[in-house]
């Protein structure tokens, strides 16, 4: 583990002097606590400190402020631990019971600020024990010891009475009951073990607290048997791989009727997991802690590239995922006879033996936490089972924690945006219309990959993954198309925008107009043919949108290499909607006119205005609408052209009215 680091410790009690020392040092320890993934990740754990604080009239109270619902460890501040007075809360200790709305009612009645986010659902436990610092993980190390069935005499063998021994409850009143019980019968430990859980640890002195958390870590780490196991098989090729991740998102957007994100994790270790006796069953045992159920489901989905055929393997092993979760779902209900709404039953993770996992949700963010997290589960796994068994908890618990109000609380109930979950490629994304477009997408959700020739204008561009390269390499296009299926499993959109402007007359400008071939209308065909490659292997459809420009239908003198282009770019967009309709594959263009972007350089807009007996303000205010088209109405057109899920075969003009460029 990470030490304790002095000099840093100084450094937060400066930062956050206006807090107090007790709270500026909860800070720094919470954040390297969080800052180590095999101790907790994405909003797991919990910290607190007993501190000093004053009321609304100015006295002075004892306050517990502890972790905050929604705060990440790793990144929490001073407001994400509530406070809450410590003599309302050591009152609860008198009671016998309480429900966990009851609970939840009176831990925001005993808060100092009622705008501070929601406190801990383990709040009761961090209270009824003394401690001035507490902390709370779920190290992958201890987590392989507490999953064994005989987990209370493995710790007591390898830590003696330095640690209590709590026996699974969910969290709540009960298990902060349990835990101030284990405690009080030897008050000299220096934490709590909490069995298919995780681990406590405390101490008067945030460093103390942190440095027991460390050496039982350690500890545990070291009685690990970390063999590792050599793969016998051949992995599979990335086309393999790729098409196999494209498949699967095709059948959850078909089956689901929603876009999902994947996102790919080469892993070691699942190249080792063959090598475990039962190891299909191994796998689908459970996470380690059940905190984890609400990003990852209480099993993975299990591939195997090597099926006679992948496509219609990938079909089944999805339809039998749903039905076991459905199957989960109703047994559970039979078993508690709740009343509960059921979850989609969708895998949100995937493991694909000698491949590596896949995570799965409708965010890149979702997809992400729940590979994080099954990363770690596979791992604690390996090291369960090479000290014993695996045996995490039952789907009896984990249905109850995954049900939980509470639990699900954790993800909130935010609308979802209007592109979620899709997947976009853009070119000539460093441009004017280019970053516009790039803009709204990631403003409505969309997951996009946007490419440019210019690596300046790509770094203005945030929340993407860029890449640069030269779109009239045929191969170019291959890469592009390749990278969405990397990093999101595949792709819904197009825009095909890359361009410039070639002058010349048409009868004297060949080279021009093999140049502007070359950029304008093949660099395009070469991205759809890719494109539509991956969007048929999905079998989810998709669309194709290129822009193209009024001079397809309304050519101006000494534009000819262009307008020749552009408008073979709208014939091969009708082409295009015609061919792949039986696919589900729109294809539409964009006809805009007169936008401020470096396809004029300034010579050329001055030239064109002064054709026109304009200067160039009043040149590109020279419509029927007499204003002014800026790059973002344009990408106001193309988002538009793409949810427009009955429209194919078109062109929009978005120009302010230009009757001679009108296409009919």
């Amino acid at each position: 583990m990470k030490p304790w680091n002095q000099v840093e410790a100084q450094k937060a009690i400066e930062t956050y002097a206006a807090w107090g020392q007790d709270l500026a040092l909860r800070v720094y320890a919470s954040r390297l606590l969080g800052s180590q993934a095999d101790l907790v990740l994405h909003g797991g754990g919990n910290t607190s400190v007993k501190t000093s604080a004053r009321d609304i009239l100015g006295r002075p109270i004892d306050v517990l402020a502890v972790k905050g619902s929604g705060w990440n460890l790793a990144t929490i501040e001073p407001q994400g631990f509530p406070q809450l007075r410590m003599h309302g809360l050591q009152e609860l200790r008198q009671l016998h019971t309480l429900n966990d709305e009851d609970m939840v009612s009176s831990l925001r009645g005993l808060m100092l600020d009622s705008r501070a986010p929601n406190p801990s659902v383990e709040t009761l436990l961090h209270a009824f024990i003394p401690q001035k610092f507490i902390d709370h993980a779920h190290a992958d190390a201890i987590l392989a010891i507490a999953n064994q069935a005989d987990a209370a005499r493995r710790f007591q063998d390898l830590f003696g009475d330095r640690f209590g021994i709590v026996p699974y409850i969910m969290p709540g009143f009960a298990l902060s009951l349990a835990a101030a019980q284990t405690y009080e019968q030897n008050p000299n430990v220096e934490g709590l073990m909490l069995l298919n859980h995780g681990i406590f640890t405390f101490a008067e002195t945030a460093e103390e607290s942190y440095q027991r958390m460390s050496d039982a870590v350690t500890k545990a780490r070291s009685s690990l048997n970390k063999t590792v196991f050599a793969s016998t098989t051949t992995p599979p090729s990335s086309h393999r791989v790729r098409q196999a991740i494209v498949t699967l998102r095709g059948v959850l957007n078909t089956h689901s009727n929603q876009h999902w994100v994947i996102h790919q994790r080469n892993n070691e270790r699942m190249q080792e997991i063959r090598q475990l006796e039962n190891w299909k069953h191994v796998l689908q045992l459970g996470p380690m802690t059940p905190d984890h159920v609400i990003r990852t489901k209480q099993k993975p989905l299990i591939l195997d590239l090597d099926a006679e055929d992948p496509k219609q393997h990938i079909e089944d092993a999805v339809a039998a995922y749903v039905t076991s979760y459905q199957s989960y779902f109703q047994t559970q209900i039979n078993r508690t006879s709740r009343k509960v709404t059921p979850l989609d039953p969708y895998p949100r993770v995937v493991a694909i033996p000698d491949v590596g996992i896949l995570g799965i949700g409708s965010q890149l963010s979702q997809a992400r936490a729940a590979a994080d997290l099954f990363e770690h589960t596979l791992s604690t796994t390996i090291d369960a089972q090479g000290i014993g068994s695996y045996a995490p908890l039952n789907d009896n618990h984990i249905f109850d924690m995954e049900y939980w109000s509470l639990e699900q609380a954790k993800l909130g109930k935010s609308k979802p945006h209007a592109l979620q979950g899709q997947v976009a490629l853009v070119t000539g994304a460093g441009g004017g219309i280019g970053a516009a477009i790039v803009h709204k997408l990631v403003a409505s959700g969309c997951c996009v990959i946007a490419a440019d020739q210019d690596v300046a204008r790509l770094n203005r561009l945030s929340s993407v993954v860029t890449v640069q390269g030269d779109v009239c390499d045929p191969s170019w296009a291959r890469i592009a198309v390749d990278l969405a299926i990397d990093h999101f499993g595949g792709l819904d959109l197009v825009v095909s925008n890359a361009g410039a402007a070639f002058t010349g007359r048409i009868d004297i400008s060949e080279p021009e107009l093999r140049r502007s071939m070359d950029l304008n209308f093949w660099s395009h065909y070469h991205l759809a043919a890719a494109a539509a490659e991956t969007m048929i292997q999905q079998s989810s459809g998709g669309c194709l949108l290129f822009n193209a420009s009024k001079s397809a239908f309304n050519p101006g003198p000494d534009f000819g290499p262009y307008a020749v282009a552009k408008a073979s770019l709208v014939a091969l967009t009708k082409q295009l909607a015609v061919d792949l309709a039986s696919f589900g594959i729109r294809a539409n263009a964009i006809n805009a006119d007169r936008i401020r972007t470096h396809l004029f350089d300034p010579g050329l807009l001055e030239a064109r205005a002064r054709a026109r007996g304009l200067d160039v303000d009043s040149y590109f205010r020279s419509n029927l609408l007499g204003r002014e088209v800026t790059a973002e109405d344009v990408a106001d057109m193309f988002i538009a052209a793409y949810c427009a899920e009955k429209t194919t075969g078109s062109v929009f003009q978005v120009d302010g009215g230009n009757m001679a460029a009108s296409p009919r």
